[in-house]
């Protein structure tokens, strides 16, 4: 059976994303992700995610309950939840059912569309440096905190879809980077040799 929802071009819908946050995180490697704006429209394959559990993930924004920064995690699934470490923005995906506080992040994607608006926004040439890490991402693909909470299902300025041309992916898995604890899960998904992932090399492989 195939991974994808659809084999058409257009906005992932709601079912897609009330699924297990580990499946959903390993079913978006390949997908894209859109935006626009008066600018334009960058779209970028989605390359590297990682899921973060409702239960027991003491990693989790959402393992010592709801509150105000946290509280899109907690919304329905397919909406955006945006939060800010270090001055800059991280990029993730809520799952599963209203209140159950799953969700995905997007770390990496490879630039397909609108290169020349994203190289401005991050101000550098350098294609494999435009979307590689979560923080990059964000910048590149304009996604600040006016997001938290958007519904990513209604294929307007901020989206996923499906990628028209079905091409087949190697997908592998590690443990998550960056995090200080549950160290050892393997919720890491990313596309196998795509140079646009972040990360050690060692956990690329």
């Amino acid at each position: 059976m195939s991974r994808r929802p659809s084999s058409h071009s257009g906005a992932l819908e709601q079912h897609f994303f009330a699924r297990d946050v580990t499946v959903v995180a390993r079913d978006l490697i390949g997908m894209l992700l859109c935006r626009r704006n008066r600018r334009g429209l960058t779209v970028g394959r989605i390359a590297e995610t990682e899921a973060y559990l409702a239960q027991g993930d003491s990693a989790s924004h959402s393992f010592n309950g709801i509150n105000r920064k946290n509280a899109s995690m907690f919304g329905p699934p397919g909406r955006a939840y945006i939060y800010t470490i270090h001055a800059r923005q991280c990029f993730n995906i809520v799952t599963e059912l209203t209140g159950v506080a799953s969700a995905v992040l997007i770390r990496a994607v490879e630039p397909m569309h609108g290169i020349r608006l994203m190289e401005q926004r991050r101000s550098t040439c350098i294609k494999r440096d435009l979307c590689r890490g979560p923080a990059r991402l964000c910048e590149a693909f304009d996604t600040g905190g006016d997001f938290d909470g958007w519904d990513l299902t209604r294929q307007c300025r901020l989206w996923v879809a499906t990628d028209s041309a079905g091409d087949d992916f190697r997908i592998s898995n590690s443990p998550r980077i960056g995090v200080t604890s549950a160290k050892d899960a393997r919720l890491r998904f990313f596309l196998t040799g795509n140079k646009f992932v972040s990360g050690p090399k060692a956990l690329n492989r």
